[in-house]
């Protein structure tokens, strides 16, 4: 009788199915069409030009709209309350998910964008760096409520210039203090550091295969000492941990791709990667994907050599490609960004959404639930009044999970209240004041 009530209870407070009807479906992967998409339990329930519309559901009319998934942006740093661990070159011990802010306003920014999945990353300041976590911009939520549940863990590289910095004044108040610097200094001293690293990290690798052999077979022994930084690389080694590396030139990309192949590990993704169009060959021999800029250059001595025809040159070449903001502000418009290899490099308008979409959701292993409108999927959708690809198109309803995270209309109409609310606390902060003052203990004089 109990689990009765309890099912009861659990079908009661289920949310009701929604379908999206008289919309442009452009699902990415399975073509684009004109119908509706039903969305139950917060999962991708049918999609197709007629559709079952289940009893009790919430219709949302999307006439003359489009319905895509749910944008992923695979590098961003959002709503981290810390970026880089700078002291050490090698701070594979530390991790994004200890820092996250879920009540960073970038959230809801990215949210209102369109973007549902952000790879949130460490900074480039260290030649192996921490680890990263993958977000669900699920507005509102806690800590825990952002977080991707089951993405699979990733890890920051970086290559070229920031890496090689050395190190900062002993007090940044102090200009030309005396200096902590680390090594390395230069770019040969960047491979150096992580070939080195994972000489270390087959070393405690064989060490506790050998621990753990002895253990099995009934053996009385004392475990080897445990090393935060190097459990994450024997990670790596066995492919339980996504390698992002940050980069740029030709040359420092193939030296990642030989450190890799040599120590028996894959690099997931190449970051930025804005020589990728030189050494496609061997990024896509080693298996490795790319996400890039759409046409940044010239900002950096190391961005001079790229070109807006990157993505669609690798694109091209046979190489998992995806476009990622690096930026809070760039990636509200991500979908323009796909736009632009339409016209650098003559991508197709679902080679361009996949960009966006199911490639970067390919890269972080997280494909199987989003990135494409199908069955069975998460319920991560925006609906646009134009065309995504347009630089016209407003983004009108954001669902993540089958729930509404955002709604222009509601936002807007919103707004007033929140201002009206916002002076409503200031004056209260400026009545009690005086009280405060009023109140306050005297202060004793020193003689």
């Amino acid at each position: 009788m109990k689990a009765l009530l309890l099912l009861t209870a659990s079908v009661l407070s289920a949310a009701p199915p929604i379908v999206i009807q008289n919309a442009t479906v452009l699902t990415v992967t399975k073509g684009s069409f004109k119908g509706s998409v039903v969305v139950q339990d917060g999962k991708i329930k049918e999609a197709g030009e007629k559709v079952m519309i289940p009893p009790g559901a919430q219709i949302i009319d999307a006439s003359g709209q489009f319905i895509m998934p749910g944008i992923i942006d695979a590098h961003s740093h959002i709503a981290a309350d810390s970026i880089n661990e700078s002291s050490v070159s090698v701070s594979s011990m530390v991790g994004i998910e200890d820092v996250l802010d879920p009540e960073a306003i970038s959230i809801y920014r990215a949210l209102a964008g369109g973007v549902t999945t952000v790879n949130v990353l460490h900074g480039s300041a260290n030649a192996i760096g921490g680890k990263c976590v993958v977000i669900k911009t699920r507005w509102g939520k806690d800590r825990e409520g952002i977080l991707f549940e089951g993405a699979k863990p990733g890890i920051k590289f970086a290559l070229g210039e920031n890496p090689k910095r050395q190190g900062m004044s002993a007090s940044t108040r102090t200009p030309g203090g005396p200096q902590y610097l680390r090594y390395p200094g230069t770019r040969m001293g960047v491979e150096d550091v992580i070939r080195q690293a994972f000489n270390d990290a087959k070393i405690y690798q064989a060490e506790w295969k050998t621990y753990n052999g002895r253990k099995a077979r009934g053996e009385t022994v004392i475990p080897p000492k445990r090393d935060l930084k190097l459990d994450a690389l024997v990670e790596i080694l066995e492919g339980k941990r996504l390698v992002h590396a940050h980069c740029y030139r030709a040359d420092e990309i193939l030296m990642l791709l030989r450190v890799a192949d040599e120590f028996g590990f894959k690099i997931k993704t190449l970051q930025h990667v804005l020589e990728g169009y030189k050494v496609a060959k061997e990024i896509k021999e080693h298996g490795a994907g790319a996400s890039t800029f759409s046409d940044w250059w010239a900002y950096k001595v190391e961005a001079f050599d790229a070109i807006p025809y990157n993505a669609a040159i690798m694109v091209k070449k046979g190489i998992l490609v995806s476009l990622n903001s690096d930026s809070g502000e760039l990636m509200r418009r991500l979908n323009t960004e796909a736009g632009k290899t339409m016209k650098y490099g003559g991508l197709t308008e679902t080679e361009a959404l996949s960009l966006i979409t199911i490639n970067p959701a390919r890269q972080l292993d997280i494909d199987e639930r989003v990135g494409s409108i199908e069955p069975g999927k998460d319920a991560d959708l925006v609906i646009y009044d134009k065309h995504p690809l347009s630089s016209f198109a407003k983004v009108q309803k954001v669902l993540i999970d089958g729930s509404v995270y955002f709604d222009r209309d509601r936002d807007i109409t919103e707004r007033q209240q929140r201002e009206l609310r916002k002076k409503q606390l200031l004056e209260k902060e400026k009545q009690s004041q005086p009280q405060q003052k009023k109140n306050a203990a005297p202060t004793r004089r020193l003689q």
